[in-house]
This record gives C-alpha cells, sequence and structure tokens, in this order.
C-alpha cells in the first residue's frame, strides 16, 4: 500500500514538474517571441526628415518617412527657404529646383536617384512640361523608375507649375 501511494506521489510530482518546466518553458518561448517582436518594431520605426522645417511644420507635412528600406518623399515644388515660389512662369527651372531638393532628401538617406522606384509628377501644363520632361535622362542616368504624370488643374500655390514625389527603396 505505502509503494502504491508513493509511485502515485512520484507520478503527480512528475506530472507536475512537467507542466511547470513546459509552462516556464512556454513563458520563456512568449518571452523571446516578445524581444524579436520589440526589436523588429525599433528597427522599423519610422524617420521623419524635414528639409525646410519651419515651411513644412507651418503646412503639416514632413518631407520624407523611411520605414525600413522604403522611403516615402513629399512632392517637391519650385520654392525657397521660406517656402516662396521660386523660377515663376519657368516650367524647367522649377523641374530642375524640384530635382535638386529631392537629391538632398536622397543624400540624407544615403541614397541616389538609381533608388527610384516610383516617381509621380504632377503638372499644371503638360504640354510645357513634355516639352522639358527630356532632362530626367540627365536624373536618371541607368533606368527610369515607374511613375505617373498627372496633369493637374492647381497645386499647392498658383506659381508652381511642377510637383515631383518619389518612392525609393533602399539596398541593405
Amino acid at each position: 500500500m505505502i509503494k502504491k501511494h508513493f509511485l502515485r506521489i512520484s507520478i503527480v510530482s512528475a506530472i507536475l514538474l512537467a507542466a511547470t518546466f513546459g509552462c516556464n518553458q512556454q513563458e520563456k518561448e512568449k518571452e523571446t517571441a516578445e524581444q524579436s517582436e520589440n526589436v523588429e518594431i525599433e528597427m522599423h520605426a519610422p524617420d521623419y526628415f524635414l528639409l525646410r522645417p519651419e515651411v513644412e511644420k507651418a503646412y503639416g507635412y514632413s518631407h520624407a518617412v523611411k520605414i525600413g528600406n522604403s522611403i516615402k518623399i513629399s512632392g517637391a515644388v519650385s520654392m525657397d527657404d521660406e517656402g516662396n515660389p521660386t523660377a515663376v512662369g519657368d516650367m524647367e527651372q522649377q523641374m530642375k529646383n524640384c530635382y535638386a531638393d529631392l537629391d538632398k532628401i536622397l543624400k540624407h538617406y544615403g541614397c541616389t536617384f538609381d533608388d527610384v522606384v516610383v516617381e509621380n509628377v504632377f503638372t499644371t501644363d503638360m504640354p510645357k512640361f513634355l516639352e522639358v520632361a527630356g532632362y530626367r535622362a540627365e536624373i536618371y542616368k541607368n533606368h527610369f523608375p515607374t511613375g505617373s504624370w498627372l496633369g493637374v488643374k492647381e497645386l499647392a500655390l498658383p506659381e508652381f507649375l511642377v510637383e515631383i514625389e518619389l518612392e525609393v527603396h533602399k539596398p541593405e
């Protein structure tokens, strides 16, 4: 009888020990998974960039946001550091000014125009844009990105003739 009782106690103890070990193991696995998830979230936390902080804060936008290997760049327009339109009436110079600003943002993230995967162009004068669009071959020397060219009624200010936004994939 004592042996039988001892055997029952031993079996119950073994089951409790296994259950406890299993729970501890599951907790450890859960903690490890949560730690990995936290590291992944930290690695992919948005990185915001302001090219002209005062202007962008006044209008309520960030010029670029990087998450992981992807960078979204707001439309660049031809403006000075105070937000005033530049090259008024000159489509080609406005386009060059846009690409100059976009180049600054790309360089901030260690990228070039070769890393651009999407380019969307918005213009209030498509025929005029098409006359000067060949300039893009000086920007995109190896390949052109995907994208759209859209004729629009107006941009943020009436003096803006063109706005160019980009999406970038930065290789690791």
